[in-house]
């Protein structure tokens, strides 16, 4: 495994000295992953709400928390497949060269944020979203 710092630094593919046709193919690729992208974060946004909603409503049974969460799961696994799916098909797109100096990990920079922290605005709350009806 190579260094992501030092002697040979590794870049987004957008930053490799692409060919016209590479730089087209890209450019379908990641408006096709983004479309694709943009439902499933509104989705997965919509079903944590929900969640939220269910566990502070003390009438609610386990077993549908339970079941909300597993459509969580099953989007973000969604998520996750669109995702490498989107770097296989970039990973075609390059010559060998260029994946010598291609770090994957680039392509999503503010992925691991998201999903694995609160990022650099804090966790978000729903009520200030949607605040109760009064």
């Amino acid at each position: 495994m190579r260094k992501w710092g030092g002697e040979s630094p590794c870049w987004r593919a957008s930053d490799l000295d692409l060919s016209s046709e590479q730089r087209k193919s890209l450019e379908l690729i990641q408006q096709a992953f983004f479309r694709e992208a943009q439902v499933l974060r509104a989705q997965l946004f919509t079903r944590r709400l929900e969640l939220h909603e269910l566990f502070v409503s003390p009438t609610i049974k386990i077993e549908l928390i339970r079941a909300k969460n597993s459509e969580i799961i099953e989007l973000e696994s969604k998520q996750q497949e669109k995702s490498v799916e989107y770097l296989i098909k970039v990973r075609n797109l390059l010559t060998p060269e260029q994946l010598q100096r291609w770090c994957p990990e680039q392509e999503f920079p503010g992925f691991r944020h998201m999903r694995y922290g609160t990022g650099p605005m804090g966790p978000m709350d729903p009520k200030k979203i949607f605040p109760p009806p009064e």
